[in-house]
């Protein structure tokens, strides 16, 4: 089942990447490994930069999401050695900014669900500015007990402006922030559970 997709106009139109994902499709589990899970399917940069200032706070509007697509959302950002409009995705090396998961009974996707389908992640305020590739993901989980979880990954350039002096370290190829076999990701969210793993690698703060 389809899901949905983030919501972009005028020149955030022209900043989100573009990919095979106009019906609102997934990238599965059996392409956590591939180009794919970059920024969605055969994802070619965005040609503008949404200028945003460090320390401020994003917001990605999805234009649709279904209830019973139940999982985290995760934002990750990853510097671009010079313009982003031309770089080499498999060259990006992703840290993540912010996560939700499962808390006190909710799943950051029904969260983001009351807030008018709206998530938000905060720019690190010492970032150094520079020219950035924003990732943007929701992972459905109502197959994953099977193995078959969905993911929904976006992806959109932004020019960070102001910050400090932090430069992103320690990041990773999308390509390699998940394992089929991960808790997070092959996780069955129609048993009893307290917890749940967020997949993909620690918080990044700045610093």
């Amino acid at each position: 089942m389809n899901s949905g997709s983030l919501q972009f106009n005028s020149k955030q139109m022209t900043a989100a990447w573009k990919a095979n994902n106009g019906d609102n499709g997934f990238v599965g589990t059996n392409e956590l490994s591939s180009p794919n899970i970059i920024c969605h399917k055969n994802a070619t940069p965005g040609v503008e930069y949404l200028n945003i200032a460090a320390g401020d706070t994003l917001k990605m509007k999805w234009s649709t999401w279904a209830d019973s697509h139940k999982g985290p959302v995760l934002t990750y950002l990853a510097a671009c050695p010079g313009e982003c409009t031309t770089v080499n995705k498999a060259s990006l090396q992703f840290v993540k900014i912010a996560e939700g998961g499962f808390r006190n009974g909710v799943w950051a996707s029904d969260a983001m669900m009351k807030r008018g389908n709206v998530a938000t992640a905060v720019i690190p305020a010492s970032l150094k500015a520079g020219n950035y590739v924003i990732r943007h993901e929701i992972i459905a989980l109502h197959g994953g007990g099977q193995g078959q979880a969905q993911l929904y990954p976006q992806c959109a350039n932004i020019k960070v402006t102001g910050g400090g002096s932090s430069a992103i370290s320690g990041g990773v190829p999308g390509s390699r922030l998940y394992s089929p076999n991960d808790g997070g990701i092959h996780f069955d969210l129609y048993k009893k559970f307290t917890s749940y793993p967020i997949p993909g690698p620690k918080l990044w703060t700045g610093r």
